[in-house]
């Protein structure tokens, strides 16, 4: 069992990091290198690949945040509004990150006017960059216990306060790099197949698993739990239309 901890800022004299935005940060930069590296790999631009990630991670960052305030905590920032902008404290939804993502690369790609054949190839390099990214980024939620889930016996729980719990930080994380590694295993014969199978599977297998981790998740009524509607989390609503939506 893991024991509880909270590690949320780093002091360095005058100069406080939050640890979350710090990882998702480290995860943000160590997937659009890995997807760089990979594009480079294949002879294909590198630089579509930085400019494609400015775009997606503008809109998911936005989108992130928009989602959040709106569907999990919509009574708070009503009451305190000026916390809205202050995303460094943590409060971001995946899948409108996911969602936000894929407008800003929509937009890109019209701007650039690139046809669907010639992207395809950048959204698999990117996919398994995302996926790297998600594993280290989700390190933060897990630091931080931003996720608690329901009360368990499970071996790899934490020791939350009142009993041991599932943290579905950890937990996410442990999804984004097996996702990494598989569908790096399997890049090379995906893409013979045919391009854009990496990137939909793999968003697909994530979704799916979110979809069941989400059960998981603690209860509105313990403090960091989700909130439901319809017996549902929004990031299973989110999912269910993402798989829709592929």
């Amino acid at each position: 069992m893991i024991p509880y901890f909270h590690f949320d800022v780093i002091s360095i004299g005058p100069l406080n990091i939050h640890v979350w935005g710090l990882m998702v940060s480290l995860g943000m930069v160590a997937g659009i290198l890995f997807a760089y590296r990979l594009a480079k790999k294949f002879l294909l631009s590198g630089e579509v690949v930085l400019d494609m990630a400015v775009w997606g991670i503008v809109g998911a960052l936005i989108f992130a945040r928009a989602f959040h305030v709106v569907f999990y905590d919509p009574f708070y920032y009503t009451l305190y509004p000026g916390e809205i902008l202050k995303f460094w404290n943590g409060g971001a939804s995946s899948f409108g990150g996911f969602f936000g993502a894929g407008f800003g690369i929509w937009l890109f790609c019209k701007k650039r006017k690139f046809s669907w054949k010639e992207i395809l190839p950048y959204f698999d390099m990117s996919a398994v960059g995302l996926w790297l990214g998600w594993g280290i980024g989700r390190i933060g939620c897990f630091l931080t216990h931003q996720h608690p889930g329901k009360l368990t016996n499970f071996f790899f729980a934490v020791n939350y306060d009142g009993g041991a719990r599932f943290d579905l930080g950890i937990l996410e994380s442990l999804l984004g790099f097996s996702l990494f590694i598989m569908y790096l295993l399997l890049f090379k014969k995906l893409v013979k197949v045919r391009w854009w199978l990496v990137a939909a599977i793999s968003i697909a297998d994530y979704a799916i698993f979110r979809f069941f981790l989400d059960f998981l998740r603690a209860t509105p009524d313990f403090p960091g739990g989700d909130v439901r509607y319809l017996s549902f989390t929004p990031a299973q609503w989110g999912a269910a239309a993402l798989l829709v939506g592929l």
